[in-house]
């Protein structure tokens, strides 16, 4: 029987594979549709998804700290915006790796907020991570940009958002914490779609205020329907991840996500990945077994 570590990093797997699938799709997507559109399509159907669930089988935890639990669908919402929008301007591998530094922030948030300890040895980890995320993006040819900025900051956001699960994991049936994030990521963009006509937004905020296309394909609708069912089991997994183990520990693992990425980035026409990008996956499966027996 796996123990509650190794399910946390099962879980963590799985979310990671299935989130750089759904980066791809993402990126296909851009082509028809901004990334807000994106963010609002994904986040409609996980709610529905999410309130079927919920209404099959209902949740017993008794709930609380709601300002938790909006602020989580809030950090959230953010991170993914800037996420995808990273997605529809730089290469599919290079979003993946910045937004990847959320589980350095998360090990960071996770020491001064919830007083986990972290080993020596994990420390070690972290730092090996870190070269490994390095050898990925320099071959990759990373010129730092405003892109590349608010892909960091969608990092950092994202590791705020993944912390306050565990404030709130023993109020709140993963689901519901789901929904939260959901909920807030479908409610803020419909907002923005109403009142981007009246916006005249500088060019670096334009992406926050697109001219919503009600007017697309069957096959970009069928896409977006994907991305909706992949994206919900994968925020499903990653939230049982964060509630099954240690968030640094379930931080470095979620690394496995940037090789799956650039995987999936070369299938649409990114650069294979050379000798250097391979030690750097190397290197990043090392630091999450490290973190793991540490």
């Amino acid at each position: 029987m796996l123990s509650k570590v190794d399910r946390g990093v099962l879980f963590m797997l799985v979310s990671a594979l299935i989130s750089a699938l759904n980066g791809a799709i993402a990126k296909v997507l851009s082509d028809d549709i901004s990334a807000l559109e994106i963010v609002f399509y994904r986040n409609l159907l996980g709610v529905l998804f999410i309130l079927v669930m919920l209404r099959h089988t209902p949740t017993k935890l008794p709930g609380g700290q709601l300002h938790m639990l909006l602020l989580r669908g809030l950090l959230g919402f953010s991170a993914m915006i800037l996420f995808f929008y990273t997605i529809t301007t730089i290469p599919l591998g290079v979003a993946i790796t910045l937004n990847k530094t959320s589980p350095l922030f998360v090990t960071i948030l996770a020491f001064f907020l919830l007083k986990e300890r972290l080993s020596n040895k994990g420390l070690l980890a972290i730092g090996i991570g870190f070269l490994g995320v390095a050898l990925i993006t320099k071959p990759l040819g990373m010129a730092f940009s405003y892109e590349h900025f608010l892909g960091l900051m969608g990092g950092f956001l994202a590791a705020a958002a993944y912390t306050t699960i565990k404030k709130i994991k023993h109020l709140y049936d993963a689901r519901v914490i789901v929904l939260s994030f959901m909920g807030m990521g479908s409610t803020l963009p419909l907002i923005l779609f109403l009142i981007a006509p009246y916006i005249d937004a500088p060019h670096y905020m334009a992406f926050l205020f697109p001219e919503f296309v009600w007017d697309l394909s069957l096959f970009t609708w069928s896409l977006i329907l994907a991305m909706g069912i992949i994206s919900t089991l994968s925020q499903y997994l990653l939230t049982r991840a964060y509630s099954a183990s240690k968030a640094g520990i379930i931080g470095v693992i979620s690394y496995t996500n940037i090789p799956f990425a650039i995987g999936f980035g070369y299938m649409l026409g990114d650069a294979f990945p050379d000798f250097l990008s391979f030690m750097g996956i190397g290197l990043i499966v090392l630091g999450g077994l490290l973190v793991k027996k540490g």
